[in-house]
């Protein structure tokens, strides 16, 4: 598979670092035995479970749960968590429903999504809806599910100053056999690198303008710039 084209890549990136996100304000793979990388995802989630029961679903339907011209807010996250439920509705994406369940969340924004309709199609759509039909047309509900799966890390919630902390840490997501390895880039600058499944595209960037939403609850999230990738799409 070609590589992502640069613009939108830097576009997306300078989006989202230009534009604070609509919501006010992570087993192993790699070289590392089994256990080593239980061991560290131990030491990146180590700290007490907030007792806050306000799920993530809650947050990302605060807006209204419409399509808007905003890129960079979690709409289609947000739809396209609705949509596989809707289809699916004992999906363990429900997981984001359940406020007392406690876990990580890496949500792209909505020029995420953007971004990787145009390299799964070879088209730029200029709409959020226009967007969504093209990626649920493109990759169907079982794989938008295993890709939403994959932006969710089970267990107690970690913060961003655990994240950067964590360097090298492999996070295992809700999708089985499917890890996310932390790569710091700088602690300073509270640049974070996820290095997904697909070896062959860009991996995304935890936004610093979007970290610890809804913190103080057993869900968390941060902001990404791109779309994890379990595999090669």
């Amino acid at each position: 598979m070609k590589k992502r084209h640069l613009v939108p890549v830097v576009a997306a990136l300078a989006g989202a670092l230009a534009v604070p996100a609509a919501v006010a304000a992570p087993a192993a793979s790699g070289t590392s035995s089994a256990a080593s990388a239980s061991r560290t995802q131990a030491s990146a989630v180590a700290a007490a479970t907030p007792i806050g029961t306000r799920s993530l679903a809650d947050v990302l339907l605060a807006d209204g749960n419409q399509f808007d011209g905003n890129w960079y807010d979690y709409d289609i996250v947000t739809e396209a968590v609705l949509a596989v439920l809707a289809a699916k509705p004992d999906s363990p994406v429900r997981l984001l429903t359940q406020g007392d369940v406690p876990l990580t969340a890496f949500i792209p924004n909505d020029r995420a999504f953007q971004v990787l309709a145009a390299d799964l199609t070879g088209r730029w759509y200029g709409s959020e809806t226009k967007v969504f039909s093209a990626l649920a047309g493109a990759v169907g509900i079982d794989a938008l599910e295993r890709v939403l799966l994959y932006h969710v890390v089970p267990g107690a919630p970690v913060t961003s100053s655990q994240a950067l902390r964590s360097d090298g840490a492999v996070l295992a997501t809700a999708l089985p056999g499917k890890s996310i390895k932390v790569d710091v880039l700088s602690r300073w600058l509270k640049l974070v690198r996820l290095v997904d499944g697909d070896r062959n595209d860009a991996d995304p960037l935890l936004n610093p303008r979007a970290l610890d939403i809804n913190k103080g609850n057993r869900q968390i999230a941060h902001g990404i710039v791109l779309v994890l990738r379990p595999a090669d799409l």
